[in-house]
């Protein structure tokens, strides 16, 4: 058993993360800027991949660390990310980790990339441009009670009778469920045919955004919600003109904030779909189809005391 830092640890799959870890027998480190306030699974400690003075103590020991920090909220998301990673992969160089496991997002390398996918990219090259060796698993959405790109789906199926959406919402994706998604995190720590790797992990179906609405309105409604496609550019002035409307829209009737819908939905374009299976010869897992995702997804959110 290792000990392992999860940075993160206070989100979405960070927490659902550190919880398994606990379960696996690991000594897990919950990495927050404000460990007093933490109550999940594993010791808490300070620290801030923003301020590497504070790295070296939650790194000291750490045999592996899991780097899932983000800034999509903020508009300077780009070059926090960089700077975050660069920090995070000296330290953890510094202390002596042999793993960084960090989970990114698919989508074919070169100019199409949207700055959201390229800043991920980056961040790969930079957590371990130190010389700590880095097992990459790259994701589409992945589905799960909490998830900002769920709760986006959820929401707006919940609102809508009906859906306008630019020609992204025939843009391919492959969704993952949040229990794989960890299942696969979990899998890779420690592996000796996982380091210095990327894996591309995703569930058992490719669809279009437009029919992942379509299919989570059945399941979670029983209802058919139409989507009507604006053939509009995707790129240029009027692309983006489109992608600002549709991210205030989307604040308007979602909980996701303007700059982080604006930098989901900049993503849209880009087809996001698994290329190649390498990650079953290192975890033995058959990950679960959308309508099962999503039923899961809707029964934690039940179980969590909140409606649908």
């Amino acid at each position: 058993m290792a000990l392992v830092l999860v940075t993160g640890a206070t989100g979405f799959i960070g927490r659902r993360l550190s919880a398994e870890l606990v379960a696996a027998g690991h000594e897990v480190r919950a990495m927050t800027r404000r460990p007093a306030a933490y109550d999940g699974p594993g010791t808490a400690v300070a620290g801030d991949v923003l301020d590497a003075g504070t790295l070296g103590e939650a790194l000291a020991g750490v045999e592996v660390a899991y780097y899932l920090v983000h800034s999509l909220s903020s508009s300077r998301f780009e070059a926090e990310d960089a700077a975050g990673a660069n920090a995070f992969g000296e330290a953890a160089a510094e202390a002596g980790v042999r793993q960084i496991v960090y989970l990114g997002g698919l989508g074919a390398d070169g100019d199409s990339l949207s700055p959201h996918l390229r800043s991920r990219r980056e961040v790969e090259t930079l957590l371990g441009a130190a010389g700590v060796p880095v097992t990459t698993l790259r994701a589409a959405i992945v589905v799960g009670h909490g998830g900002i790109s769920w709760e986006m789906t959820r929401q707006l199926v919940d609102v809508s009778p009906v859906m306008v959406a630019p020609t992204w919402a025939a843009t391919l994706t492959q969704p993952i469920a949040l229990a794989d998604a960890v299942a696969y995190l979990v899998g890779v720590l420690d592996h000796p045919d996982a380091l210095g790797r990327t894996f591309e992990v995703g569930g058992a179906d490719v669809l279009s955004y437009g029919q992942m609405l379509q299919r989570a309105a059945a399941v979670q409604s029983g209802r058919d919600v139409p989507i009507v496609s604006v053939p509009v550019p995707q790129r240029g002035l009027v692309g983006g003109a489109v992608t600002l409307a549709s991210s205030v829209g989307l604040a308007a009737l979602t909980d996701v904030d303007l700059a982080t819908g604006r930098h989901l939905l900049g993503s849209m374009s880009t087809e996001v779909v698994v290329t190649d299976d390498a990650i079953r010869a290192v975890v033995d897992l058959e990950p679960m189809g959308y309508e099962d995702m999503v039923r899961l997804a809707l029964g934690d959110r039940l179980r969590a005391g909140e409606t649908l």
